[in-house]
């Protein structure tokens, strides 16, 4: 933790009302209003000054509503593409990578975007807090705030299916101050959050918040960030893999503060988000231009999760209809909602270790899929100004180059399980 920084002068919106109040530490919902809707940071510097790559993600701290730095962090970069962006026949490709890339001075251990929403979320927390920080997760999310966490010595209850706690490597043991629970082998991201949701009842933990916590969106906005102060100019379209779409809210209201800010143009890019079929609530309600989304079988839905390659976006309850949300955002900046199939995408990771040299998640594979498809479909133009978020990358090469570790499940739940016996059995966990 940094000694010399102060913290970031912000106050809180709603975006429902406009009404604006102070942070009084943890705030996930509009003070004093019943309709459900996001808040939203706002900054007191309106033109965002950037630090050296020393400050890692804390170079954006202008614009991160922090009150202290965390050691370890890297911030996402950006590059203009030559390898894909040839193959693609686009001149204007600019590729922001997040993951573990040491050449071009990038080690996220994790290999994911998911160390921006961490690095910010805990930097957010008040330095005598007593109680332990709960995360549900499909399986980045998780790795991130564990590396984070442990690294920092910040006490963490992470909830993950079992299918996907494959996903918890790391290069070395944790510290015991995180602890895992799993809910069992064929349940989905939204089984993990209701074993959150029993875990926050009890008075000694609280919820990270998800979407609604100011610090995980601004974190993810640095992928913006990063973007726009490296071209110099708003990108006019933006390309990027959705579970929830936390990440497409976040560069949205990047892109609203760098409208503010007055140095990078007056556009908005086209969120052009994508899911990975045949698991894709978002798009279908997007297509049926429905703000609510559309109602689907959870058992049906758990079937199609075992199917997708990229289970990171496999999340049944997205932040898409609540004011400030997905449905929000595509209204205002514009954009499309699109699909890839596993074997599109795994063409589309292929294509990028040979054009540009580095292995991707499958979840950044989706998007390139897409970006593809739309290049095929003429949506975009060769001479388009386009954002490739690949949020996660290096793996592959990490894992070769380290010896892993994994974290296994202190307690594994049934689907559903009695309420009582939970807070029972989480009560037996120490710190």
């Amino acid at each position: 933790m940094s000694e010399s920084f102060k913290g970031t002068s912000y106050k809180l919106m709603s975006v429902e009302t406009g009404n604006t109040f102070s942070d009084t530490g943890w705030d996930l919902d509009p003070m004093g209003e019943t309709n459900p809707s996001l808040i939203r940071a706002i900054y007191e510097n309106k033109k965002i000054t950037l630090k050296d790559d020393s400050f890692g993600i804390y170079k954006f701290s202008d614009w991160l509503p922090i009150h202290k730095t965390l050691k370890g962090s890297y911030a996402p970069i950006t590059y203009k593409s030559e390898g894909l962006s040839k193959k693609l026949g686009l001149h204007n490709l600019y590729i922001t990578f997040s993951g573990y890339w040491p050449e071009r001075n990038i080690k996220m251990k994790t290999c994911s975007f998911k160390e921006t929403e961490a690095y910010n979320v805990c930097a957010r927390m008040d330095n005598e807090e007593k109680k332990i920080l709960v995360v549900a997760s499909a399986g980045n999310t998780a790795r991130a705030f564990a590396q984070v966490c442990s690294d920092n010595n910040i006490p963490l209850l992470l909830s993950v299916p079992e299918d996907n706690i494959s996903a918890l490597w790391f290069d070395a043991p944790l510290n015991d101050c995180v602890r895992l629970i799993a809910s069992k082998s064929g349940t989905d991201y939204f089984d993990a959050i209701h074993l959150s949701n029993i875990a926050c009842q009890m008075d000694n933990f609280f919820a990270e918040g998800g979407a609604k916590n100011v610090a995980r969106r601004d974190g993810m906005g640095t992928t913006t960030l990063s973007a726009v102060t490296t071209i110099g100019e708003i990108p006019e379209y933006y390309f990027q893999a959705i579970g929830s779409g936390t990440g497409a809210i976040a560069a949205w209201e990047a892109n609203l503060r760098l409208l503010e800010d007055g140095r990078y143009g007056d556009g908005k890019m086209k969120l052009m988000v994508s899911q990975n079929f045949p698991f894709h609530p978002i798009y279908d309600a997007w297509k049926a231009d429905s703000r609510p989304l559309l109602p689907f079988d959870d058992g049906e839905a758990r079937k199609q999760v075992e199917i997708i390659d990229a289970k990171v976006l496999s999340n049944r309850k997205p932040p898409y209809s609540i004011a400030g949300g997905l449905y929000d955002a595509m209204k205002d900046a514009g954009g499309d909602v699109l699909l890839a199939t596993n074997e599109e995408a795994k063409e589309a990771g292929k294509l990028f270790l040979e054009t540009e040299g580095m292995d991707i998640h499958p979840a950044a594979a989706v998007a390139t899929a897409t970006l593809i498809d739309a290049v095929k479909k003429k949506v975009v133009e060769p001479n388009s100004l386009i954002m490739l978020n690949i949020t996660g990358g290096g793996e592959q090469r990490f894992k070769s180059e380290n010896e892993l570790f994994y974290l296994q499940p202190s307690i594994v739940f049934d689907v559903d399980p009695d309420e009582d016996e939970v807070k029972e059995k989480l009560a037996g966990l120490c710190w």
